[in-house]
């Protein structure tokens, strides 16, 4: 049975996999949710379940269209919100990144000088 889209859950499971399914969905959006799932790396139920959730948010909407002579398929594309959300997110994925690096990068100098000490001068 589906949930009516006011049950669905109000943050994606994960919003990287979101940031790359609304990138996705604007660059490609005649993809099937098999290509989608294939391009993002995850399962088809978890596609499913995202793409529903954007739909029920109104980030995304789809519209059948003809893909040969006898199957139907959707289009989905991004609604003006769902361009706004993919650039929240997306400045949100970017900053997150971002400290991350800086975190690495000092651990890494950190490491690379406790090698350096423990190593002692090289004859």
């Amino acid at each position: 049975m589906n949930a009516p889209a006011d049950e669905l859950p109000e943050a994606e499971p994960n919003d990287d996999v979101a940031v790359e399914l609304l990138r996705l969905i604007e660059a490609h959006p005649d993809y099937s949710q098999r290509q989608l799932a294939r391009a993002l790396g995850v399962s088809l139920g978890k596609t499913h379940y995202l793409l529903k959730a954007l739909l029920g948010k109104g980030w995304v909407k789809a519209q059948n269209f003809q893909r040969s002579d006898h199957k139907l398929g959707y289009l989905y594309v991004l609604t003006p919100s769902g361009i706004r959300k993919r650039l929240d997110l997306t400045q949100a994925f970017l900053a997150r990144k971002e400290r991350e690096f800086v975190r690495l990068r000092t651990q890494i100098a950190a490491l690379r000088k406790d090698i350096a000490e423990q190593r002692g001068p090289q004859a």
